[in-house]
């Protein structure tokens, strides 16, 4: 795992190095006048359509300034009135996250050997969540259940009445469970002072044998109606699992854009796939496109929200290559940014990517442009000491309406921030490696498109493991405050950091022997944009993984509303 760049005591870790027409009423026959001529209308009829015409350009070319006029100097309707605009207090509501479920085997698996078991027998999933209080250190009333409701376990009581703002700074404190995690759980947290809960959670999984050997983890998403998953493969050896779930009480009816390395995936079976309130669905990527290396999904719902993730497995004959739990990133835009990407000796992946079924055995940026045009992208890496620069430079032409791979091989070992820009809007992921050798299990990770830091995030960190909290700054200079969150939900003594545009700094979490248990942090950025991650990883084995950073909470919002009567 990366070294930890700063100078308080942490935990020392191996590195795994998208004409007006002028129009005229006809004139009008005086009364008692005689009808002319046919010669003498025609005549009056042509000298009418002259004259007309000019009176007609004359009022489209003043027909502006006539009604500004005429605003200006007419009176308003009788009883006719604006308001000017106010801003009305949106009601907030319960805030709802879901957990990815444990890693499975894929239906059908069998094994009889137990020294090549695809079973694990060591295999753990947990949860952590943490849940903040507001200002006044009221904690919302939280719960974590399954989700179809069962096993229902508090994390804090709903507070009896209203507190008064205490003078003085916000006395922050939290709530927090960490508990193992058989099946899909769901974190509710209600409203708190009229703002939404702020609060964090994720899933990890860990195995030191079977199949499913390695280290996944993923954040507890917010449901949402349209999303991105990227990092699929289903050639050879590699399985992946995408799993729906639905939290809400309303059916979701799920339809899957499938993009690969030529184009999009026409399949049947990709569109109005329903998942029922209260459950989930899993759905094996393989039967919808199969043999694509690199595969990314749209995910759109109609009806209730929902979240997803995409269990990655890899196996090389008998021997793992690890899991990951692919969860989505940034929405598609012009510039996207990945920190915590882990990139190994240069020579070892040359040697490694060479050999038969490692192909993917290096680390790599999956570019997905939805739209119908190519995106030109300008692609640069930023490690502790700066840019790097990458071998065969950073310019690159991803195709539209397909995945573009683009290796980030030949640069020194180390933890980087990968930042993309184009002209185009695209989505986002870089592949990462833990442990690349031939004849011995390694893992992988993905670390998506990351979402700008701002005031407020609530960060929850797996209890086991080395872990890192990662931050990169494409350009300029920013300031990243953390402050720890322990297991008895104290918060810690605030640190931060000042970091330098176009560099990553890696910082180390404590611990469980170092005091309290480290459940999560509360991360705040000033200055020019910066990003983060949480990069995860094993003292005595090969896993890796990385959890994103989320959206902070909403808190109290406004919307300004104009009414007129």
């Amino acid at each position: 795992m990366p070294k930890d760049n700063t100078t308080h005591s942490s935990e020392a870790a191996r590195q795994p190095d998208g004409t007006q027409t002028g129009g005229e009423a006809p004139g009008k026959k005086k009364p008692g006048k005689k009808a002319p001529g046919k010669k003498a209308l025609g005549t009056k009829r042509q000298r009418h359509g002259i004259v007309t015409g000019l009176l007609s350009a004359g009022v489209l070319l003043a027909g502006g300034a006539g009604v500004v006029s005429a605003a200006a100097v007419l009176p308003g309707p009788a009883g006719s009135r604006t308001l000017e605009a106010a801003l009305s207090d949106v009601p907030a509501g319960r805030s709802t996250m879901v957990c990815p479920g444990p890693a499975v085997l894929p239906e059908g698996t069998v094994g009889t050997d137990a020294q090549f078991s695809p079973v694990s027998r060591t295999a753990k999933n947990n949860l952590d969540a943490l849940v903040l209080s507001d200002s006044t250190g009221a904690l919302p009333g939280s719960k974590v259940a399954a989700l179809d409701g069962s096993g229902a376990r508090t994390v804090s009581e709903a507070p009896k009445g209203t507190p008064a703002p205490a003078p003085g700074p916000p006395a922050l404190k939290a709530a927090a469970v960490a508990q193992s995690a058989g099946r899909i759980t769901v974190l509710n947290a209600e409203p708190s002072g009229n703002q939404q809960a702020a609060m964090a959670a994720v899933g990890s999984y860990s195995a030191a044998d079977g199949d499913l050997r390695g280290l996944a983890a993923a954040p507890c998403q917010q449901p949402s109606n349209d999303f991105w998953l990227l990092g699929a493969d289903t050639t050879l050896g590699r399985t992946a699992l995408l799993n729906l779930s639905n939290a809400s009480g309303t059916p979701a009816t799920v339809n899957l854009e499938l993009l690969g390395a030529k184009g999009r995936i026409q399949s049947p079976g990709s569109r109005g796939l329903l998942v029922s309130p209260h459950t989930s669905r899993t759905i094996n990527l393989a039967g919808l496109a199969s043999d694509e290396e690199n595969l990314s999904l749209h995910v759109r719902s109609s009806g209730g929200p929902v979240a997803a993730t995409v269990q990655q497995s890899v196996l090389r004959g008998l021997v793992s290559g690890g899991v990951e739990h692919l969860a989505p990133g940034a929405a598609p835009a012009d510039s996207q940014v990945m920190t915590a990407v882990v990139v190994q000796d240069p020579k070892t992946i040359k040697a490694l990517s060479s050999k038969s079924g490692f192909s993917d055995a290096v680390p790599a940026l999956e570019i997905t442009v939805p739209g119908a045009a190519d995106a030109v992208l300008d692609v640069k890496l930023f490690g502790p000491n700066g840019q790097q620069a990458l071998p065969g430079g950073g310019a690159v032409t991803a195709k539209a309406g397909a995945v573009t791979e683009i290796p980030l091989t030949g640069v020194p070992a180390g933890t980087y921030t990968v930042s993309a820009t184009s002209d185009v809007p695209f989505a986002a992921a870089a592949r990462l490696l833990g442990n690349p050798r031939e004849s011995a299990p390694m893992d992988f990770a993905w670390s998506p498109a990351a979402v700008r830091l701002g005031s407020q995030h609530i960060v929850a960190v797996p209890q086991d493991g080395v872990r890192f909290l990662t931050f990169g700054v494409p350009d300029g200079r920013a300031t990243v405050s953390y402050t720890p969150v322990t297991a008895d939900g104290k918060l810690g003594k605030t640190e931060s950091v000042d970091i330098a545009g176009g560099t990553t700094t890696v910082i180390g979490v404590p611990a469980k022997d170092k005091g309290p248990a480290v459940i999560g942090y509360v991360v705040a950025a000033s200055g020019d944009p910066a990003y983060g991650a949480v990069l995860l990883g094993e003292k005595d084995g090969p896993g890796i993984s990385t959890v994103a950073i989320q959206q902070g909470a909403p808190g109290h919002e406004k919307v300004a509303v104009t009414l007129g009567y």
